[in-house]
Order: C-alpha cells, then structure tokens, then sequence
C-alpha cells in the first residue's frame, strides 16, 4: 500500500499544466483532507522535475512556497498559462 508521501507526489505528477491545485486539494486526493501543512513539508523536499510541485498553491489563491523560490513558481506558472 502507498504511502501518504507516495500518494502526494503521484497526485501532484497528475495535475496538468496549466492547471492548480491546492495544499488542501491535494492532501483531499491523497486520502487526508486535515494533511495540507503535511503536503507542503512534503513537496519541500521534493526535487525531480517529473513532479510538478510549482503547480500547488495555497487555498486563498496565493502561491505560498516553492524549493526554487517564488519568482520560479510565478515564472513557470505564466509560462503554462496557469496565472
């Protein structure tokens, strides 16, 4: 059975470009609702380019954080036409 980081990542690798979820959106997919702070511990330390971790942001609609730094998430998220 997959782990909780397992299923983050995998939900994550899903979202399309172009496309946002939330940390609490994400954390619904992966079969905890309550797990947001969790997914965003999660995708800190998450490095492989296969993940898209640019494309989770926080439910108010602000970006929150991101391990290349926030003006990288800005940038990829207009340059796939998310924002």
């Amino acid at each position: 059975m997959p782990t909780f980081k397992e299923k983050v990542l995998e939900m994550v690798r899903k979202i399309p470009k172009g496309k946002m979820l939330s940390y609490k959106e994400v954390a619904a997919l992966a079969g905890n609702k309550n797990a947001s702070r969790a997914v965003g511990s999660i995708l800190k330390q998450n490095y492989n380019p296969q993940i898209p971790c640019h494309r989770v942001i926080r439910s108010d609609g602000t970006l929150g954080e991101y391990n290349h730094g926030r003006k990288e998430k800005l940038r990829k998220l207009k340059a796939e036409g998310a924002i």
